[in-house]
């Protein structure tokens, strides 16, 4: 076998000779070669090198797995802090010992770790986008701790193992595939720790780093698929604009049979300006002015997602969904892509606990999320909910917490190609292309300061459980994941 410092003008497609013994299950190495193929006789996207190549670290995989997930890696608690940093510091040494150069990146807030494999001779870079921080893991409905990994019939299960650390861990298994091929295009990772509360550091981060960064394309692997039946990489994102609304009518608790009728309850006014801000039963937002703005679909573009593979039925199902707003199929599409919306995620006051306390609460809070179309600017939607709550409680604080624009990208061109063939390589059947109604900041600042071209080539599939109790993510996207993204690293090198 050639040393990585020897001559070898093409190396990803002189692969000839005999398999090595590779990298066992779950060895740790160090400067020896760890793809488990020669250089002479089997050509590099043999799928029979792959697969074996996945099916030795398998268990390494889920070694790796296991260490993240029992992190708990919460960004919107101030008491994770601590498991923030530790994990920049497993990110990095994950990335160090599979030959990555590394790097960990303070902020004013939370940390970002950068990795990146150098391949002689390569002319294109790409950048692979992932976050550490993970959603909180309060719901009464785990089944199990969420902070402690568990595996079942290939299922991994724990808080962050489908959003976003499987998917982590699959794009960098397929990259140091690549990168001991010597396939012949430079892998960088960014993993950011900030992404679930609005990504509120990650523009200074690209700012200082601007130069290291330059990069001809970006692969996000942060998405879920709109069926688990086909693949999916998508070219739009919602944007979003998150906050709460603070209401205090007194100094401390009343009892409700002395004030009742009289005091105002912070919890009911809530719930009135909720009412008056979006009709329950429709879903339609009543803020006037909130559907300004919308870039509408084309007629080719409504023929390409009505293809996409979405069943309203299946999709239901998927999220355990017992009720919907609407039964047309379009319509669905429609307000899940393509319309903005106004959701309550929780309210806050009054006594909670065992029975009932015949209390009236001095103070409450309501918790709201809103998405925007693409074509919609999140500063304008903000000051119009601000300003037509004021018209209905003027007593109403409005605090925003993160305003992020929507995304819309092309489903055309190299990289777009080069995503869809890889995509049909490694699950072997035909991805589609569809907007997404989720939201993500970090997709639209790398897309500001890095100028390239993004793919949304998310793993993860609605049954994972995305942001819900009992997330968990499995070793047949893992596997195939890491096949699709070792041809994604391929196509690229040829562009």
């Amino acid at each position: 076998m050639r040393g990585r410092n020897e001559r070898n003008p093409t190396p990803y497609s002189l692969l000839h000779g005999q398999k090595s013994a590779g990298l066992q299950t779950g060895q740790e190495y160090r400067g020896q070669s760890r793809v488990g193929v020669q250089r002479k006789g089997i050509s590099l996207m043999n799928r029979r090198s792959i697969v074996a190549y996945t099916n030795r670290i398998r268990k390494q995989f889920e070694d790796m797995l296991r260490e993240l997930v029992e992190i708990p890696t919460v960004s919107a608690d101030p008491k994770h802090r601590k498991d923030i940093f530790h994990a920049a510091n497993v990110a990095r040494k994950f990335l160090k010992s599979f030959g990555a150069k590394t790097e960990i990146v303070p902020t004013p807030g939370n940390p970002v770790v950068l990795g990146r494999f150098e391949v002689r001779g390569a002319k294109k870079t790409v950048t692979v986008y992932n976050h550490l921080d993970v959603q909180p893991a309060n719901e009464p409905e785990w089944q199990r701790r969420p902070f402690a990994f568990a595996k079942r019939d290939g299922k991994y299960f724990g808080r962050g193992s489908t959003d976003d650390k499987g998917p982590a861990l699959t794009a960098l298994f397929a990259a140091r595939y690549a990168s001991e091929a010597e396939i012949p295009v430079n892998i960088q990772f960014l993993w950011e720790a900030e992404e679930e509360i609005g990504s509120p550091h990650f523009e200074g981060f690209l700012k200082q780093k601007k130069n290291a960064l330059k990069t001809d394309s970006i692969v996000v692997v942060d998405s879920v698929w709109i069926s688990s039946k086909t693949p999916c990489i998508y070219y739009a994102l919602r944007g979003g604009v998150t906050g709460s609304m603070i209401l205090k009518t007194a100094k401390r608790d009343v009892h409700s049979g002395i004030a009742g009728g009289v005091a105002v309850n912070p919890i009911l006014e809530l719930c009135k300006v909720a009412a008056q801000c979006c009709q329950s039963d429709s879903g339609k937002v009543l803020i006037p002015g909130f559907y300004d703005g919308i870039v509408e679909p084309d007629h080719a573009e409504w023929r390409r997602l009505l293809g996409s593979g979405f069943h309203l039925k299946e999709w239901a199902k998927s999220y355990g969904l017992k009720q919907l707003q609407v039964k047309n199929r379009k319509e669905a599409m429609k307000r899940l892509w393509c319309r903005p919306t106004f959701d309550v995620n929780g309210i806050v006051g009054g006594y909670t606990g065992p029975g009932v306390k015949a209390a009236i609460p001095p103070r409450a809070e309501l918790k709201f999320s809103c998405r925007l179309a693409p074509g919609q600017n999140p500063r304008k939607m903000a000051g119009l909910l601000e300003e037509h709550v004021k018209k209905i409680n003027p007593h109403v604080k409005v605090i925003f917490h993160a305003l992020l624009p929507p995304y819309l990208g092309s489903f055309s061109g190299p990289y777009a190609r080069a995503a869809f063939n890889a995509f049909q390589y490694g699950f072997e059947k035909r991805p589609v292309f569809a907007r997404a109604g989720g939201s993500d900041g970090a997709i639209l600042l790398m897309q500001k300061h890095l100028k390239a071209p993004i793919n949304l080539m998310g793993l993860s599939l609605p049954e994972h459980g995305y942001h819900a109790p009992n997330e968990y993510f499995d070793w047949a996207q893992a596997r195939a994941g890491i096949q699709t993204f070792v041809k994604y690293f391929y196509e690229i090198a040829q562009l």
